[in-house]
């Protein structure tokens, strides 16, 4: 059973409410909306060419997908970022993953290995941590990115987990680019990538989800050393560059 995991802002929008959701949302986890700050309705209605109540509505749903808080009668800001919230998405996206994962290995056919063998492919072609990479580059690989985790899960049967799971991508990717912009810790995604797929394939499940949990976990510690160094979430400025 393939799951759609692609984020909503790349999906065509049925109405003006999904199509400013879809807007912000991006803005939002590329940073051009950065964390904490104010998001004023005047503001948004020239940026986006908007009316104010579908903005609202956007808002609203974005309050519900944890990307947006609301102040009440104050109004919405982006939601702030902080290396405590990245551990704790990890954790639960560790643990949706690992077990959609498991599933998918048990029930996978060979439609399934196609479409991660392809995936693969397509996300070998772009590497990420190129000197001087551009934001157009860096975006096609985090889609790339995304449909190869998507591909291997893609066999799973639980459309709750996805859900959930879908969520969690999204709050994840907030943190992403930070990591990927640093290069003074060595990784090699590519080969990460490799042994996953290759263990998957294998039917191997302890080592894939071994190898997947240890992939993910990878990228808090690249955060963490940022936090350290005074540039990640929890720096005084709380901005996390995209």
């Amino acid at each position: 059973m393939l799951h759609n995991l692609v984020d909503p802002s790349e999906q065509p929008a049925k109405t003006l409410v999904e199509a400013a959701r879809a807007k912000l949302q991006m803005d939002i986890l590329t940073g051009t909306l950065a964390p904490e700050s104010k998001l004023r309705v005047e503001h948004l209605k020239s940026r986006y060419g908007i009316g104010s109540s579908t903005l609202r509505e956007a808002l609203t749903l974005l309050v519900t997908d944890g990307l947006v808080t609301s102040e009440g009668q104050r109004g919405f800001r982006v939601a702030p970022v902080s290396l405590a919230d990245f551990q704790a998405i990890t954790e639960m996206r560790i643990l949706l993953e690992t077990k959609a994962l498991h599933q998918s290995i048990e029930q996978g056919d060979d439609d399934w290995e196609g479409r991660i063998v392809a995936a693969f492919h397509r996300l070998s072609k772009l590497d990420p941590y190129v000197k001087d990479v551009d934001s157009d580059q860096l975006g096609e690989w985090e889609k790339r990115n995304d449909a190869f985790h998507a591909s291997l899960l893609s066999a799973c049967d639980n459309p709750w987990l996805f859900r959930f799971y879908g969520t969690l991508l999204r709050q994840s990717s907030r943190y992403l680019r930070l990591s990927i912009h640093d290069h003074t810790v060595p990784r090699d995604v590519h080969k990460e990538h490799r042994m996953i797929m290759e263990a998957t394939l294998n039917r191997d499940a302890e080592a894939a989800c071994k190898l997947t949990e240890d992939h993910i976990r990878r990228t808090v510690s690249v955060v963490s050393l940022l936090c350290e160094d005074g540039a990640g979430p929890d720096a005084s400025d709380a901005k996390v560059a995209r």
